[in-house]
C-alpha cells in the first residue's frame, strides 16, 4: 500500500494588494490565489503541478513547505500538520524554490553545504560523507565545482547545488519549483533523470512544478493542472490527453502553385495554417477525422499539380491539454 506523503484539503489563500492608477496605488484589491484545492501525493511518485502564470502553483508549494500559512483548509506532510507541527514537517522535506537564491557567493559549493548542514543539525562527520556523496551524485565533482566559489558557478551548477541542499537531510519529500528553468539541455536532462530515480528507486515523493510540457510528460507520473486557483484536471499524462476533444493535426509539406487556400476552402477546411518557405507549403490542419479528410485532400492536391513531400498525423500533446484548460478558465 502506498504511503500518503502530502494530503491537502480545501486549501485557500488570498493576498491583499492595491490597484495601480498611473504611478500611484489606490483602492485595495483581494486576489484569491487558491480557491479551495485538495490533492494527495504518495511516496515513490513524481507529481507535476502545472498551470499558467499566476495559477497558484508557487503558493501551493510554499504552503506545503510551511513558508506560507493558508487562509483556509488544511495540509499534512506524512501525517504532520503544516501549520500546527511546522518544525516537524520541515524535517521531512527538502525544498528548491530558486536555483540562484539563498547561497553565499563568497563561499565554495562545499562550504555552502557545510553551512546549511550544520544549521540542519547534522553532525560534522555525517555531513562530510553526505556532501561527498551528493557532489558525486550530481556530478559537481566532475564539473570542478566542489571547491569553486558559488559566485563563479554557471546556472547549471547552481541548479545542481540547489538540489544537493534539498537532499542534505535525505528527506522523504522534495518540493521542486521549476528546477530546470533556464538550464542548458545536458544540465536539464541530468536533473530530470535524477528526479525520476529519487522517486522510483529511492521511494521519495516529489512535487514538481514546470512550464515545460515536454519535461512534465517524461518526468511526472501524475499531473495536477491548476488554473485561477482551482484544480481543473488531474491524472496521468495519457489520462489528461483523453479529456480534451479528440482533435488531431495533419502536418503536410507540399510543392506546387499558389492556390493552396482555395483548395483547402473548397473541401470546407477552416481550421488550418499555411506557411511558405523555400517554395514549399507547410500545412497544419486540425480535424476530428483526419483519415476521412486525407483521401479527398490528396486527390485534390494531385489534380492541381501538387507534389506531397511529407505527411504526418499527430495526436494531442500535453501542451494541447495545458492550452485547452488554460483557455477554458478555472
Amino acid at each position: 500500500m502506498r504511503r500518503e506523503a502530502v494530503v491537502a484539503e480545501n486549501l485557500k489563500k488570498r493576498y491583499v494588494t492595491k490597484k495601480r492608477r498611473g504611478i500611484l496605488r489606490g483602492e485595495k484589491e483581494v486576489v484569491e490565489a487558491l480557491k479551495g484545492i485538495s490533492f494527495k501525493i504518495y511516496s515513490g511518485e513524481v507529481v507535476g503541478l502545472l498551470g499558467p502564470n499566476g495559477a497558484g502553483k508557487t503558493t501551493t508549494v510554499k504552503i506545503i513547505a510551511t513558508l506560507l500559512i493558508p487562509d483556509g483548509g488544511d495540509a499534512w506532510v506524512y501525517g504532520y500538520h503544516v501549520v500546527r507541527e511546522a518544525n516537524t514537517v520541515r524535517k521531512h522535506l527538502g525544498v528548491l524554490l530558486s536555483v540562484e537564491k539563498g547561497f553565499y557567493g563568497k563561499l565554495t559549493g562545499r562550504e555552502n553545504l557545510e553551512y546549511f548542514g550544520l544549521l540542519y543539525g547534522l553532525k560534522r562527520e555525517e555531513l562530510k560523507k553526505r556532501i561527498d556523496y551528493l557532489m558525486k551524485l550530481l556530478e559537481l565533482d566532475k564539473l570542478g565545482a566542489v571547491d569553486r566559489l558559488f559566485e563563479e558557478y554557471s546556472l547549471g551548477m547552481k541548479a545542481r547545488l540547489g538540489l544537493a541542499r534539498a537532499l542534505l537531510r535525505d528527506p522523504p519529500l522534495l518540493l521542486l519549483d521549476e528546477p530546470t528553468l533556464g538550464l542548458d539541455p545536458p544540465s536539464a536532462r541530468k536533473i530530470r533523470e535524477l528526479v525520476k530515480d529519487l522517486a522510483h528507486k529511492e521511494g521519495k515523493a516529489i512535487l514538481y512544478t514546470t512550464h515545460n510540457m515536454f519535461e512534465a510528460e517524461i518526468v511526472c507520473d501524475r499531473i495536477i493542472l491548476i488554473n485561477k486557483g482551482r484544480i481543473v484536471a488531474e491524472g496521468t499524462p495519457e489520462q489528461l490527453k483523453s479529456l480534451i476533444p479528440a482533435i488531431r493535426t495533419i502536418n503536410m509539406v507540399v510543392k506546387g502553385s499558389d492556390n493552396i487556400d482555395t483548395i483547402l476552402k473548397s473541401l470546407s477546411i477552416n481550421s488550418y495554417k499555411v506557411e511558405r518557405t523555400n517554395g514549399l507549403y507547410h500545412i497544419k490542419i486540425n480535424t476530428l477525422k483526419p483519415e476521412e479528410l486525407l483521401g479527398e485532400l490528396l486527390k485534390k492536391l494531385m489534380s492541381n499539380g501538387y507534389e506531397t513531400i511529407s505527411l504526418k498525423i499527430e495526436e494531442p500533446t500535453l501542451e494541447d491539454v495545458f492550452i485547452y484548460f488554460a483557455e477554458k478558465g478555472g
